[in-house]
């Protein structure tokens, strides 16, 4: 987003209804930070590991496991252990990072996340090119309501509620071509003309859920826009499931 944006840390509310605590974040991203560290999150409900406890050791492999596994195919999911010292863990590069881009992803989260996390059985971490998250509870195939955070550039455009709907319009449509039957990478991207420019739109899902909920998060967040980013040039909703991005610049390549 604009390099002249602030960072600032907000309270976190309820999400209406779903009753989910929500971080909001003001964010400084410049255009040209491919890679920028975007947030993390250290569990205490699941509890926590002592270390060089075979929970620790079930953690290192599947870690190591995943930065081995991803590069290749941009996601993996896996689990190591058994009974209480069971970890399940997933990793997922942006759908538009290269191989070589992935790989050092990981190999910047993967240790950042345990360096953050050192004794938590859960953990998540975001980059801009990349997301690990692990748990000791077995997640897969579901959707994350429990971590997400808002992101959004601190200029304003001059008709808000057009463009709002506009930009719902761009990540509905790029939901329905990431839930296509044929899109396995459960990723999209696209752009519309507006009146005076272009806008340019991300929507990409976790590759343990189904295509149907894949949709779902991906609604569920996009109908949050009046919530995180109402009127803004940019705005992202990043969860540990899905996620959408827009812009008003170019920031992904268009497929």
């Amino acid at each position: 987003m604009s390099s002249s944006s602030s960072s600032k840390r907000i309270v976190s509310v309820p999400l209406l209804a779903l009753a989910i605590q929500l971080l909001f974040i003001h964010s400084v991203l410049s255009q040209s930070q491919n890679n920028a560290f975007l947030y993390h999150k250290c569990s205490d409900i699941e509890g926590n590991f002592t270390s060089t406890s075979p929970y620790e050791s079930n953690i290192n492999s599947l870690l190591r496991l995943l930065s081995y596994r991803v590069p290749s195919t941009g996601f993996a999911s896996s689990s190591a252990g058994n009974g209480p010292d069971n970890v399940n863990g997933l990793a997922l590069c942006r759908g538009d990072a290269s191989s070589s881009d992935c790989r050092s992803c990981l190999a910047t989260a993967i240790p950042e996340l345990r360096q953050r996390c050192p004794t938590n059985k859960a953990g998540i971490i975001w980059y801009d090119n990349c997301l690990v998250k692990y748990s000791s509870t077995k997640f897969f195939g579901k959707i994350d309501f429990e971590n997400r955070f808002y992101l959004y550039n601190v200029n304003n455009v001059t008709d808000p509620a057009s463009f709002n709907t506009q930009t719902k319009a761009l990540l509905t449509e790029l939901t329905m071509k990431a839930t296509a039957g044929d899109n396995e990478k459960l990723f999209a991207t696209g752009e519309k003309n507006l009146e005076k420019n272009k806008l340019y739109g991300l929507v990409q899902c976790t590759r343990d859920l189904r295509s149907e909920s894949c949709k779902a998060c991906l609604d569920g967040i996009i109908g949050e826009i009046p919530n995180c980013c109402d009127g803004k040039e940019g705005g992202r909703v990043v969860g540990g499931s899905c996620n959408f991005r827009y812009e008003i610049y170019p920031f992904v390549k268009i497929a």
